[in-house]
């Protein structure tokens, strides 16, 4: 009988995972920033959730996608970091309490 060897396709977690910040008890008064890869129907879905969580949430601020840098990460890990490094301060910049970084079928 032949033996196999299993391996995941997810994949082992190259990066120690750091505490996440802990979530907004709710979104009213708060500003939320958009990013989007360009991957997807972002140019789609996320006027459809602005215009859910404006409903929800009527004091609620979103800042779109369109009003920040291109999100490209790069290739390299380097890369990777200053890219977000540099959004981080973008989103910061501009008073954002979270950001919705995504967003799928």
């Amino acid at each position: 009988m032949d033996t196999f060897e299993v391996v995941s396709p997810v994949g082992a977690e190259t990066i120690k995972r750091s505490s996440i910040a802990p979530r907004l008890a709710n979104l009213d008064g708060k500003t939320i920033g958009e990013i989007w890869n360009g991957v997807y129907k972002g140019n789609e879905s996320f006027p459809a959730l602005r215009e859910m969580l404006k409903q929800r949430y009527p004091t609620l601020k979103i800042i779109p996608y369109t009003e920040f840098p291109s999100n490209y990460g790069g290739e390299t890990l380097r890369e990777q970091i200053d890219s977000a490094k540099k959004l981080a301060l973008s989103f910061k910049e501009r008073g954002c309490d979270a950001v919705i970084s995504g967003n799928g079928a």
